[in-house]
């Protein structure tokens, strides 16, 4: 069993995305970490069902990583999840595929973090807009592990982004045993 599986989702991650493609990167050059660009692989929005379910049911722990889009997800992410967790795979009476996995997100924004405050321009918290995440993890038996954000991604500079993707790095290698 692989020890974590990396499911990027950006719809242009080598050519219109600076965050992404460098937690992309180091991801790809961690040990015991498989990187998936799921728009690469389905740019015509057809998921192959069960090639992500080999790869989900191989993997210790899970990452959704993505940028913000909306106060969501990338469309991609919600039809992955509406297709590949299916019932009796991910959850039902026969449907126990993820249970005991860890799902952590990795997601970027480009506002800045005060702006993710109660009392912030968008008078909203991470933790309040991941719910769905969070409760989806939950639904299919798996451990939510706290999201690795990036935010004021649109100022960062590369010392900066640098610095968050060893985070990154460390965090990828150390999640398969802090579940």
């Amino acid at each position: 069993m692989g020890q974590t599986l990396v499911l990027v989702f950006h719809p242009n991650l080598n050519d219109g995305s600076r965050i992404n493609r460098r937690l992309a990167e180091v991801a790809r050059s961690t040990d015991g970490v498989e990187v998936r660009d799921e728009y690469a692989l389905y740019p015509d929005g057809r998921i192959d069902v069960r090639a992500e379910q080999r790869a989900c049911g191989h993997s210790r722990a899970i990452v959704w990583q993505c940028p913000m889009y909306w106060y969501s997800t990338p469309p991609l992410l919600k039809q992955w999840e509406d297709e590949v967790l299916a019932h009796g795979w991910a959850y039902g009476s026969s449907g126990h595929a993820l249970e005991g996995k860890s799902l952590m997100l990795a997601i970027s924004a480009g506002a800045a973090q005060p702006d993710y405050e109660e009392d912030g321009r968008f008078a909203t918290t991470f933790h309040e807009l991941l719910s769905p995440q969070r409760t989806t993890a939950r639904r299919v038996g798996m451990a939510w592990m706290n999201p690795f954000v990036i935010t004021g991604a649109m100022g960062m500079t590369d010392e900066q982004l640098d610095d968050r993707a060893e985070e990154y790095a460390r965090i990828l290698h150390e999640l398969p045993h802090i579940a």
